[in-house]
């Protein structure tokens, strides 16, 4: 299965427009973004879990990243609100689901094959800095290695921010509206840039906030290989 398979390609999923598809287990449903892969893949998707639904224990063989985006998610080794961000690196393994129900923005199948650092943040309770850069954006750093950076930027209102993603970005809006070139990008709107790009992004009336990714499209067709492989 291939959905926005193209890496070269820019790329705007409004999702929470899209259907929900049920996944193999009862009560899981997935909003996909981009795959390449069958059940196996690398991903990015919004997830749903329905109150008392759970995956069977599973290893990550390639990694897993997730943002908790409403509800709270659950797994033997605790409890994840709104807000989380967890990394769960190749080889790490659990038995997900959620007692109460949950929706959990995840990608798989994304990590370098000899990351094993665990991330658990809880960005509600971490304060932003100043962007360097543009005074009227905040960022709370998540994660940073040699291959890719991930962040939560906080907009405010009507501020404005050039992105240098000659490596490739992305970003997912969490809260109020951002807009990128022609595309207007509302709560849950993801957006995906090639390699060499520029996001020009300018934020709402309200402001935004917007989970980032940049770096990590230069090992795409790595990553695709070693999900082959393994």
């Amino acid at each position: 299965m291939k959905i926005a398979a193209d890496f070269s390609k820019r790329v705007v999923v409004h999702s929470e427009k899209l259907e929900w598809v049920a996944s193999p287990m009862a009560g899981v449903h997935r909003r996909p973004l981009d795959r390449v892969g069958d059940e196996v893949a690398r991903a990015t998707s919004i997830v749903r879990y329905a109150p008392g639904s759970e995956f069977s224990p599973h290893i990550h063989t390639g990694g897993e990243e997730f943002l908790v985006l409403d509800g709270v998610f659950q797994d033997e080794h605790g409890d994840y609100p709104v807000g989380s961000y967890i990394r769960n690196p190749p080889q790490s393994k659990h038995k997900p689901g959620s007692q109460g129900g949950c929706v959990i923005f995840v990608k798989l199948w994304q990590f370098q094959p000899q990351d094993r650092q665990h991330v658990c943040l809880h960005t509600k309770k971490m304060q932003g800095v100043t962007h360097p850069q543009f005074n009227n954006v905040s960022v709370i750093s998540l994660y940073k290695d040699n291959f890719e950076e991930v962040s939560l930027l906080h907009f405010k209102p009507n501020a404005d921010m050039v992105i240098n993603a000659k490596d490739g970005a992305e970003l997912l809006v969490l809260e109020g509206l951002l807009n990128e070139q022609t595309d207007t990008l509302i709560k849950n709107s993801w957006l995906r840039v090639p390699i060499n790009s520029t996001v020009n992004a300018k934020a709402g009336s309200t402001g935004a906030t917007v989970w980032l990714k940049t770096g990590y499209l230069t090992d795409v067709a790595n990553q695709i290989t070693r999900l082959k492989n393994a």
